[in-house]
């Protein structure tokens, strides 16, 4: 919600000013229909200017997120966030205020969205890794496939508040966002619980037990839930006596864990789909389908009501089939076709301009939504950390991180290509679909042996 401002603001802040009466005392130009523009974004190379805001935000969150889930694993969660969330919501309100305070300088608003960058990278690492703890790998991919329709839901929100004052004083487009942000900030602070035992609640089981788990299944002593709430109370009566804690995951530790490399750089090409949509999709409508810039906005949102259905369907099955990489290989090559489709069929008339976004949308934000919620809690928890639960932040900001590389790079190179022609961008996506769903290739071949395996054994799914 406090991200989804700028995109609509933009059209505020370089806008053609020839139908609108000048004030008396305008030194522009009798010929100047941009003088009613905020300067500097009211001159020639306001798309550069405009592009630089964007990057600054988007590069700053793709370095920051390195750097974050490290924080994340050795701070408690709850100041963690609550502090991120507090001052997202102060430097969303600055940008807004450079309005009210008449500041008409480039390095002003790069300077805000470089601070918003980085402490948003707070967000993601702790929400998973909260939402981790609570929920174990059964439901995990329905559960958090439900749960992360919160960031359309948040895009459609910041579009629609945004949009309220977008023609009056843009600045409350940023500073009404950033105030309800910092006080659901003070409220996470008042409220969240991170861990369920905290409130005496039974640990989640976030893997399957070993071989001899499940060879002796009515044995108490060998069952995988004696063993991880042995391992649960342990860390519980750490936090509340001088004892050895496990240590947190190191960078590099995280890095080693199996599936991680090729999940972070299948997102990275997986979210340069999903933003390159997020943030040209109102002006494709707008110069293909001639919609009007209203209408283009409101259409573009059916992407993001794909997105929850996908990301709620890709959990679902995921959790079905205990295969995750499959699941997320399925819908991109099913993805690839579709925005084939759309570019040549989808701009024939209102019905099937409808029905073909929201199925792209599911397509293109199902894989998106489960690597970054359901696989990276899976990662995050793997068996081979033995029980070490300080590794879920980590796992979250590297798999996030390299994603949010291709957020940065999605939307730079379609403003690059876009001149050649749209057809060139959605070859581009298409392209970057499918280098995503071929990084898969090694682990949906070993989720395809295990299913075989489990098959020919008779026995349960076991976890690779």
């Amino acid at each position: 919600m406090s991200r989804k401002p700028i995109s609509i603001v933009k059209s505020r802040l370089h806008q053609n000013c020839s139908e609108l009466i000048k004030p008396i005392n305008d030194t522009h130009s009798l010929n100047d229909t941009s003088w009613c523009s905020w300067s500097p974004f009211d001159k020639d190379d306001y798309k550069e200017l405009l592009g630089a805001v964007d990057n600054a935000f988007l590069v700053a969150y793709a370095i920051g997120m390195f750097i974050s889930g490290i924080f994340g694993e050795r701070l408690p969660l709850r100041y963690y966030l609550s502090a991120g969330m507090l001052l997202s919501g102060l430097f969303t309100s600055l940008f807004g205020l450079g309005y009210f305070w008449n500041i008409h300088v480039l390095w002003y608003f790069v300077l805000i969205q470089i601070c918003n960058g980085l402490v948003q990278t707070t967000g993601w690492p702790s929400v998973v890794a909260c939402v981790g703890n609570w929920f174990g790998k059964g439901k995990r991919g329905f559960i958090m496939g439900i749960w992360n329709s919160h960031t359309s839901v948040g895009n459609i929100l910041g579009s629609l508040i945004a949009g309220i004052w977008v023609n009056q004083e843009w600045g409350l487009s940023f500073i009404v966002p950033g105030v309800i942000t910092a006080i659901m900030g003070i409220i996470t602070f008042l409220f969240l619980i991170e861990y369920p035992e905290d409130v005496d609640c039974a640990p989640p089981q976030h893997h399957e037990g070993s071989d001899k788990d499940q060879d002796n299944p009515e044995d108490p002593e060998n069952s995988p839930y004696t063993n991880r709430e042995s391992s649960q109370e342990t860390m519980t009566s750490c936090s509340k006596e001088p004892c050895a804690e496990p240590v947190a995951i190191s960078f590099l530790g995280a890095l080693k864990i199996p599936g991680v490399i090729e999940f972070s750089f299948c997102l990275l090409f997986a979210k340069l789909v999903s933003y390159t949509f997020l943030y040209w999709l109102p002006l494709y409508i707008f110069n293909v389908a001639h919609f009007g810039a209203k209408e283009a906005g409101d259409l573009s949102t059916l992407f993001d009501v794909g997105g929850i259905i996908g990301g709620i369907m890709a959990g679902l099955i995921s959790d079905y089939t205990n295969g995750r990489a499959t699941t997320c290989c399925i819908m991109l090559i099913l993805a690839a076709p579709m925005m084939f489709l759309y570019n040549y069929i989808g701009q024939n008339g209102i019905v099937s301009s409808i029905v073909m976004l929201i199925i792209c949308g599911m397509l293109v934000n199902g894989p998106y939504a489960l690597i970054t919620t359901a696989v990276s809690a899976d990662l995050g928890t793997h068996k081979s950390l033995k029980g070490n639960a300080k590794a879920l932040s980590t796992v979250s900001a590297i798999i996030d991180g390299t994603g949010s590389i291709g957020a940065a790079l999605g939307p730079l190179l379609a403003g690059l290509i876009s001149p050649t022609g749209w057809n060139n961008v959605f070859y581009m996506l298409i392209s970057a679909d499918i280098l995503a769903c071929l990084l898969l290739c090694r682990l949906v071949y070993k989720e395809i042996l295990a299913w075989k395996s489990s098959l020919s054994k008779g026995r349960g799914y076991k976890e690779i």
